[in-house]
């Protein structure tokens, strides 16, 4: 999946500060922090199917859409619920 991101000069610029190549910075901290929500979407989901006696789905893509179908996590929204 491709996304596309608009920076301003001063922010290119800015970035160029800290890394060599800006794309694949911004792609490292992307892929990096979707490797750490998949892992606790796992980690939940673990938890949930032993709670209540649930075989789960074999590899990740198939337990992140299982985490998703049986509720344990949801898409995040502007409106957070509280708790």
């Amino acid at each position: 999946m491709n996304y596309t991101i608009t920076l301003t000069d001063t922010e290119k610029k800015s970035l160029e500060t800290i890394c060599i190549d800006v794309d694949d910075w911004i792609t490292n901290a992307a892929t990096n922090r979707a490797r750490i929500a998949k892992e606790e979407i796992i980690a939940k989901l673990v938890a949930h199917c032993n709670t209540n006696s649930i075989t789960i789905a074999t590899g990740e893509d198939a337990q992140v859409t299982q985490a998703y179908s049986l509720g344990v996590v949801t898409k995040a929204t502007a409106n957070p619920p509280i708790g």
